[in-house]
């Protein structure tokens, strides 16, 4: 029979182990707890919810977005090794392995009209596609026929947009097409540029909920990263930190869209900079007490992807705070972030929030940088912008209602306590608009997280 003294024992065990998870999971000032991670689907129910997303698209958006465009039929070429971006969101999401398959979309005057000339028939393929399967050298007879009777005014293609989701068609296969319609048909052929990027912006209401979920994981993994779960200060390198998100993801099941970027701000130690950015450090810097450290990482869910800028300090010893020019430096930043939403409205361009937001910041002497992006079926998206480098794209397009955008920016400040250095604070969070403007999908960073 156990003693008092082994239940007393017990229970101090408990309480130490509990004491130790508490300081593992936290490290605002606020001694905040890192949140739950979310339940996310298996395999087979993403691709239940993703077939229901492309019903939703092929029955209500697609067809009357091709006729704004002016667009009679859309072809999508899917190569084997070299698939195109588009076509996880106009087919089921499923690996599509022959030579080189031909997605047909056509506004027949009444309806959507989508035929598939694929090497392999897919059964979930047959759910939205009439599916046809010709011997290889039947290729281009078949999409002849199938071209010829309908006999389009136009044929989008997927060239033509500057940005690689909307140039996917590679030369062998536009030859390929041209030659399989012939000249009369080939002069049909016009740009999907700007109808991919109306298609690719364009979300669902029932895909917030999923992103919501997308987003929290990033935040999660983040959090704990940047925390003594991941960081012994003098010990754990940058190249720790990057591996162990990299290994999570993998983890979970998920992938990322770009690999997990540190920046490390000192004291005494300027600051290196890459095309006006400061440089991502290297993987053998190893995290010391009294730095400043930032982390950019990504991740898809969903066909949607992430993506997430924060800080953490590393306090030195005896510290419980960050020196109050540091938290000076964040403050600017999410000024910065307050002054764009308070400018960007649905209708505006990428330009015009700029434009509005940089007026403000100067008039507040605040020096700011605002390079954001749209983001949702790509990390880095198609639509509107709001960037200092106009030339990228998507200054001049729109926001639309409903659109995602990673709102990505910084400010500099000097900073007092450390003799006067001047500190960037670099935010990146994922929002998306509402009639209203801007919403955070996750409540964005007011506070450093500590690593103690």
């Amino acid at each position: 029979m156990p003693t008092i003294n082994f239940f007393i024992r017990i229970s101090c065990v408990i309480l130490l182990t509990t004491i130790s998870l508490n300081v593992v999971f936290t490290q605002s000032k606020s001694n905040e707890k890192i949140p739950t991670m979310p339940k996310l689907l298996s395999q087979r129910e993403q691709l239940k919810v993703r077939e229901e997303w492309l019903k939703k698209r092929f029955d209500t958006v697609l067809l009357p977005m091709m006729r704004r465009h002016n667009v009679s039929m859309w072809i999508v070429t899917n190569e084997e090794f070299h698939s195109d971006s588009v076509t996880e969101y106009i087919a089921p999401p499923i690996p599509y392995v022959g030579r080189r398959d031909f997605f047909v979309l056509l506004d027949n005057g009444k309806t959507l009209e989508k035929i598939a000339v694929v090497r392999y028939a897919e059964e979930h393929l047959k759910y939205f596609y009439t599916v046809l399967s010709p011997p290889r050298d039947k290729t281009a007879e078949m999409l002849r026929k199938i071209v010829e009777e309908r006999n389009p005014k136009t044929i989008a293609l997927n060239f033509g947009g500057g940005r690689g989701q909307s140039d996917g068609i590679t030369h062998d296969a536009y030859k390929f097409l041209a030659g399989a319609l012939g000249k009369n048909y080939e002069t049909r052929f016009v740009s999907g540029g700007k109808f991919i990027t109306d298609y690719l912006d364009t979300r669902l209401p029932e895909e917030l909920e999923h992103y919501r979920n997308a987003v929290l994981v990033t935040d999660i993994l983040t959090r704990r990263a940047f925390s003594n779960e991941v960081v012994t200060p003098g010990k754990t390198t940058v190249g720790d930190v990057r591996w162990w998100l990299l290994q999570q993801v993998n983890n979970l099941g998920l992938t990322v869209w770009f690999q997990p970027d540190l920046r490390v701000q000192r004291q005494s130690k300027p600051n290196e900079t890459s095309q006006q950015f400061l440089s991502v450090a290297d993987e053998n810097v190893i995290l010391e007490r009294g730095d400043l450290i930032h982390v950019d990482f990504g991740l898809n869910y969903m066909g949607l992807s992430t993506d997430w800028q924060k800080h953490a300090y590393i306090l030195k010893k005896g510290e419980k705070d960050a020196p109050q020019g540091l938290k000076n430096a964040l403050k600017n930043t999410n000024r910065l972030q307050d002054v764009l939403f308070e400018k960007a409205r649905v209708g505006m361009t990428g330009a015009e929030v700029y434009d509005a937001t940089m007026a403000e910041m100067k008039k507040e002497n605040i020096e700011a940088m605002i390079y954001s992006h749209p983001i949702g079926t790509q990390g880095h998206g198609l639509g509107a912008s709001i960037d200092f480098r106009r030339t990228i794209g998507g200054a001049e397009e729109r926001f639309r209602l409903g659109s995602y955008t990673s709102i990505e920016l910084n400010t500099s400040t000097i900073v007092p306590e450390w003799n006067n250095q001047k500190v960037t604070i670099m935010g990146e969070d994922d929002a998306f608009m509402t009639e209203k403007g801007f919403e955070f999908i996750r409540p964005r960073q007011t506070e450093f997280y500590f690593i103690r």
